[in-house]
């Protein structure tokens, strides 16, 4: 095993995610890994943050309004250069809660890994909550996406993660990673999913930790603190009792 560190990256921009997100993925990160890590954040806004996390700018990018703030501001990673920033990097979003080892997501091979989308799994496209990359690789994605104005790329596939996998798969660069390995808080520890009618399930049965997954995904709502207390911010009937369990790994510890 080498001894150099890995790089762990995280982005927070706007405030729908304050420090404490970032406070307590650096601790799931520590607490998950053995091998050497650095653990790095891009922002505009470092107030709050702890000292084991190295703060650089948010990468540059042309993202037109009204969408500056939206996910399509990852495809920032993809500049040639990221500062000080180098080599393989394993990205993390901030509103997912790790249960096991990231280690396997280092040694799994191929160029460009993501998590195969658990609510199009018939189509060929990544969920971006969790992936890994080699800095500077890429920098054909974000040379597509200036191409054209931010809403013609909403038009025609609505969102970034969209854009990226067919680039990627065209180019025989995607890779999933293997089934369980990351798991979605919604159709993996719901016991009713996220479908109506069968979600009604979750007003009378409590949540669960998936089973030999690492890492669990949060992928719209609820987030975290939502469903640490039983919140799910939308429809009516999106009812589910607290998952108290996320309160085992989701902390600054």
């Amino acid at each position: 095993m080498s001894a150099d560190p890995v790089n762990i990256v995280c982005m927070k921009w706007g405030t729908l995610y304050g420090p404490e997100y970032v406070n307590k993925l650096y601790a799931m990160v520590a607490r998950n890994m053995t091998r050497p890590f650095r653990f790095v954040c891009f922002t505009e806004d470092a107030t709050g943050l702890r000292g084991e996390v190295t703060v650089r700018p948010l990468p540059p990018i042309a993202v037109d309004a009204p969408y500056e703030k939206t996910p399509w501001k990852k495809l920032a990673l993809y500049n040639a250069d990221l500062g000080d920033v180098t080599g393989t990097a394993l990205f993390l979003d901030l509103d997912l809660i790790i249960i096991g080892s990231l280690d396997r997501f280092f040694d799994f091979p191929g160029d460009y890994c993501v998590i195969r989308n658990w609510t199009r799994p018939k189509d060929i496209v990544g969920n971006t909550s969790v992936f890994r990359f080699e800095i500077g690789a890429h920098t054909d994605i974000l040379d597509a996406f200036h191409a054209q104005p931010t809403q013609h790329w909403v038009d025609e596939v609505r969102i970034e993660q969209t854009f990226l996998s067919r680039i990627l798969h065209d180019q025989g660069k995607l890779t999933f990673w293997p089934d369980g390995w990351c798991a979605s808080f919604k159709v993996h520890a719901l016991p009713g999913g996220w479908k109506f009618p069968r979600l009604m399930l979750n007003w009378f049965r409590p949540s669960r930790v998936p089973e030999g997954a690492s890492i669990v995904v949060f992928h719209g709502n609820p987030n975290p603190d939502d469903a640490l207390v039983g919140r799910w911010p939308g429809a009516w009937y999106k009812r589910l009792l607290p998952a108290r369990w996320i309160d085992d790994y989701w902390h600054e510890r």
